[in-house]
């Protein structure tokens, strides 16, 4: 139930804001909407209010806002001023533009309220004082304490803590020394590491050893103001690493088979909403900064493809014909579907796993 609701919850909310912004500016802009769908067929719920119908669907993956003359091909199209096609190109570039915008302003605002209300977390790993011991793993069993300074691996002297995890990641179930101070008075006993699954850069799974200790940390207290600051740096953070894996995938410098979908999302909804509310809140942020970029990649179909035809449009003077843009939109639906084939076979392969 857990995995279920969490996942409800995150991918509603951020279909919900996608669409939501679609809908706000094409209403500003005198565009008259005729549905505003979360979910998709079959229908469970629907409410006609003035000239648009709201509907609650069936199908959690998905959301849509219909409005008054958005396809020529449609019939009832006619150029009448409150439709899509009637409207200037900026204007409907506002309303395309829109969804994007409104899930990473969403991420914003989610990190910039977890900073507040949760403080911002400084980790010390220029140093190797442990700062967390793991309840009944290895290093806890040795006597390894909070506060304790690890000071050699397999007699080889650590400075830092990553330096000191590099050599104990090496060693898989196996035992490794380790040497720590507490209060001026020396320890030393030899650890068997436990055994964690990663995934490498190939998409391949690995195996890493762990003792089950982590670096200091301390909470920082933000203000209002502040906490915005940071939230607003983070959300760029996340989306210029994001742009940074996008853009290895192409060039094939990492696996396609770290790509996720559904099911992936729902196992780290999961996971993150066991860990607490603010990690729950934290994943949304990531998940919707991604949204956002994905919507506006210049593929037929989604966003970005349609700025695409504007912008065509905007150096010609003149819509693409209807042929064009259906031969254009076969082709992104082509590659969507292979996308979507993609996450799942390797959502799949993950989850058997």
């Amino acid at each position: 139930m857990i995995f279920i609701g969490s996942t409800i919850l995150v991918l509603g909310i951020l279909i919900f804001v996608h669409e939501l912004g679609h809908f706000l500016v094409a209403k500003s802009v005198g565009i008259r909407v005729e549905k505003f769908s979360l979910g998709f067929p079959p229908k469970m719920l629907s409410k006609k209010i003035g000239d648009t119908e709201y509907t609650l669907s069936w199908i959690p993956l998905g959301g849509y806002v219909k409005m008054a003359g958005e396809n020529p091909e449609d019939e009832s199209t006619s150029g009448k001023p409150w439709e899509f096609m009637s409207k200037a190109v900026w204007q409907r570039a506002k309303v395309i533009m829109a969804g994007p915008l409104m899930n990473f302003f969403l991420a914003i605002f989610l990190f910039w309220m977890v900073l507040f209300f949760q403080g911002q977390r400084e980790i010390y790993t220029e140093k190797t004082e442990v700062g967390l011991v793991e309840e009944g793993g290895p290093a806890e069993k040795a006597g390894i304490m909070p506060g304790d300074e690890i000071i050699s691996v397999n007699g080889k002297n650590v400075t830092d803590f990553q330096e000191m995890a590099e050599i104990i990641y090496t060693h898989v179930e196996e035992p490794v020394v380790v040497e720590w101070i507490r209060d001026r008075e020396r320890f030393k006993k030899e650890i068997v590491t436990q055994k964690e699954k990663t995934i490498n850069l190939k998409g391949e799974t690995e195996y890493i050893g762990r003792i089950g200790i982590g670096p200091t940390y301390s909470e920082i207290k933000l203000g209002f103001f502040e906490a915005f600051w940071e939230g607003l740096l983070f959300a760029f953070y996340i989306l210029w690493i994001t742009i940074k894996f996008v853009g290895s995938l192409i060039l094939g410098q990492v696996s396609l088979k770290l790509v996720g979908g559904p099911i992936f999302i729902a196992q780290t909804a999961g996971e993150t909403a066991k860990m607490g509310f603010s990690n729950l809140l934290t994943f949304m942020g990531v998940l919707s900064v991604n949204l956002a970029l994905v919507n506006i990649l210049p593929i037929p179909i989604l966003d970005g493809g349609h700025l695409v035809f504007l912008l065509i449009e905007k150096i010609k003077g003149s819509p693409l014909s209807i042929k064009q843009r259906a031969f254009m939109q076969q082709i992104g639906m082509v590659f969507l579907l292979a996308l979507i084939l993609l996450v799942t076979y390797n959502d799949l392969v993950r989850w058997l796993k």
